[in-house]
């Protein structure tokens, strides 16, 4: 699933939507459905895609005019012309699907690879520009990727895919094993399978029957790309159909053989999917066609990188950054994402700040503010706060570190995991009526970056209405004791001290208590320590 650009960039990527309507610039990197949702209705000059995929846009959308799209082949470099600066695009093979790109981005935002969906096999990766993979292992990169914007979609799976001429030349012996089924139904109706219809023909000198009723997109692709091989005679060995209810098909299919006495047809799914997500992955084969319990034979076909090939590319390509454009979290698993792009201080140079269109500040690593026992985070001294300007002028965004190292409780770093990050701050500003408007600026980690941002909201006050229930009653008298705890004697252990008072101020604007930290280990153990009694024995007289 595509993701918006960041808002530092003037162009989007397989991205159709009001947020992408504000960029200068569209790019497209293949015609799967899933890159093109939403284009349709939100599209504009210049829409970059190279000429297959533009001529599959336009039959998919006869809305659109060819005079939207701006072709690039493969291989190419174009000047995109942009107020804020010209940039540099090349488009690279993707090794998806036909018409599939990468494509590299070069200009003051710095470098960026934006790989669309793509398989990086060796061969991929060595048609990038020299400079950014060198041929020789002990000649270090010229020029360094900022961003990788990557195919992750099967980030997780640890299986090693055969190569696509691999896996069609199972598809082949599949077939060879079974000369005697009339009918062989091939599950290749995806655009970017077409090469394994291609093949069959030409291996069995045979014509494949596709419906164009039942598999439009596929019948235009092989339109487009391979005419000669498709027949509209229903009587033709070889058959597309669609993947959707395969199992029932098949299932009816076996059925009618049985009840006419006939041999049973040959049904072939060329896909990943199945061998990633089944229980027993481990032990399926990879190097023979599978059957699964309703009788389809499945071979491990892959129009996206495996894990080891996107660990492969990571490590010769070094990029600073890397950002998943599935779901983000699959990028966190990879190897070399937690070992180089794993950051807790940024430098004023750091190409981030340009993505996501901020100034960099004179020094945006943290600084350590002077600290007393009694300190509150926030109020630091003989020391200045690192100050991001956003695009904004009349709002700062001020990040500082914690006054003291917080002691390790359940409730406090080591449960949410944060190191030496400031959980919340407040900016207070006049607002309607006299009542105090506050932000509340989060620090969270997304991706592999920590991104500053605002939520903000207007204090409610503390005490609840008079037409309350017995519940709720019961909950507010919580509150009371837990804040008459909080607020109790320093003397005697008081440790809200440690929850930061915007923290506390937020959960009694919204009516809840405030909650306690736990004890630490060590006075846990403390208090559990038993006191030994030591009797004088009574001497008898």
């Amino acid at each position: 699933m595509p993701i918006e650009m960041p808002k530092g960039l003037p162009f989007s990527v397989d991205t159709w939507s009001p947020a992408s309507d504000k960029k200068r610039h569209h790019f497209l990197t293949h015609a799967h459905w899933d890159h093109m949702a939403g284009l349709g209705a939100h599209f504009s000059y210049p829409v970059y895609a190279t000429r297959l995929t533009k001529s599959l846009v336009l039959h998919y959308f006869p809305q659109l005019d060819e005079s939207v799209f701006v072709e690039i082949e493969i291989g190419k470099t174009i000047i995109a012309k942009d107020p804020e600066g010209d940039f540099k695009v090349t488009a690279y093979d993707a090794n998806h699907c036909p018409g599939a790109v990468m494509f590299l981005f070069e200009g003051t935002f710095g470098n960026i690879l934006h790989t669309g969906d793509c398989r990086l096999t060796k061969d991929t990766v060595k048609n990038l520009p020299t400079k950014y993979i060198p041929n020789k292992k002990d000649i270090e990169n010229i020029a360094q990727l900022d961003y990788v914007f990557l195919d992750c979609t099967f980030g997780r799976c640890s299986l090693e895919f055969p190569t696509k001429k691999a896996a069609i030349q199972q598809v082949k012996n599949c077939i060879k094993m079974h000369p005697n089924a009339q009918v062989v139904y091939l599950s290749c109706d995806l655009l970017g399978q077409e090469e394994i219809l291609i093949e069959i023909s030409k291996e069995f000198q045979s014509s494949i029957y596709v419906d164009q009723l039942s598999v439009p997109d596929c019948f235009q692709v092989i339109s487009h790309i391979a005419p000669e091989i498709m027949t509209n005679d229903s009587s033709a060995r070889f058959h597309v159909i669609g993947f959707p209810k395969l199992n029932e098909r098949a299932a009816r299919k076996f059925s009618e053989a049985h009840n006419n006495n006939e041999q049973e047809p040959l049904f072939i799914r060329p896909s990943t999917y199945w061998y990633a997500s089944h229980e027993d992955a481990e032990n399926l084969s990879l190097t023979d066609a599978e059957r699964d319990e309703f009788g389809v034979w499945h071979i491990c076909y892959s129009m996206h990188s495996s894990r080891y090939e996107l660990e492969w590319a990571l490590r010769h390509l070094k990029p600073k950054w890397v950002v998943s454009t599935t779901p983000p979290c699959l990028a966190m698993d990879l190897a070399y994402v937690k070992k180089h792009c794993f950051k807790t201080r940024l430098e004023a140079d750091d190409p981030i700040w340009n993505l996501f269109n901020l100034s960099s500040p004179e020094k945006c690593a943290t600084i350590a503010c002077a600290s007393n026992g009694n300190s509150e985070v926030g109020e630091c001294t003989n020391a200045s706060k690192s100050i991001v300007e956003d695009s904004k002028p009349d709002r700062k965004r001020k990040i500082c570190s914690p006054l003291k190292k917080q002691e390790v409780t359940l409730f406090g770093r080591a449960r949410l995991g944060l190191e030496e990050t400031q959980l919340w701050e407040r900016e207070e500003e006049e607002g309607e009526n006299g009542k105090k408007k506050c932000h509340v600026l989060t620090m969270e980690k997304d991706l592999e970056l920590e991104i500053v941002s605002v939520e903000p909201f207007i204090e409610q006050p503390s005490s609840l209405p008079v037409n309350i229930s017995l519940k709720d009653k019961e909950l507010q008298v919580d509150r009371e004791k837990m804040e008459m705890a909080l607020n109790g004697n320093k003397n005697q252990g008081d440790r809200s001290i440690y929850i930061n008072e915007s923290l506390k101020k937020m959960y009694r604007s919204r009516n809840v208590p405030v909650p306690r930290p736990l004890p630490s280990l060590v006075e846990l153990m403390n208090s559990t320590k038993r006191v030994r009694l030591v009797l004088n024995p009574v001497k008898e007289e």
